[in-house]
């Protein structure tokens, strides 16, 4: 099953979104929660740079101001560096980095009459 460029931009909204509400739940102070929290913001942020991977050049193109390599590089780091995961960094791109991407996304698909996200 192929996914097209306006589901892409879901995937990643949706897991941006998700990540920003699992965020809070770090400081929960429950291990188990805590726990799980760090697994489901890794996750979405697999999602995130295997979506932005398939995106199309005039997406990227648009968006000169997103770190697109960068994004694509995080998630491998996340799924074959997983031992090596520093939590830290994962609260800096979900805090400071995700916002923009969505903002961009968002601003794309409004521009885009045709999209139907």
């Amino acid at each position: 099953m192929t996914r097209g460029v306006e589901q892409r931009i879901a995937d990643i909204l949706e897991s941006v979104e998700r990540c920003r509400r699992y965020i809070a739940l770090l400081d929960a102070g429950t291990v188990d929660v805590v726990r799980m929290a760090e697994d489901a913001i890794e996750r979405n942020l697999q999602i995130i740079g295997e979506a932005a991977n398939h995106l199309t050049p005039d997406v990227i193109d648009a968006h000169p101001e997103i770190a697109w390599p960068e994004i694509r590089g995080f998630r491998n780091i996340l799924v074959h560096q997983y031992f090596g995961v520093d939590l830290d960094v994962i609260r800096d791109v979900v805090e400071n980095h995700l916002p923009p991407l969505a903002d961009a996304l968002r601003q794309h698909v409004e521009g885009d009459p045709a999209a139907e996200v």
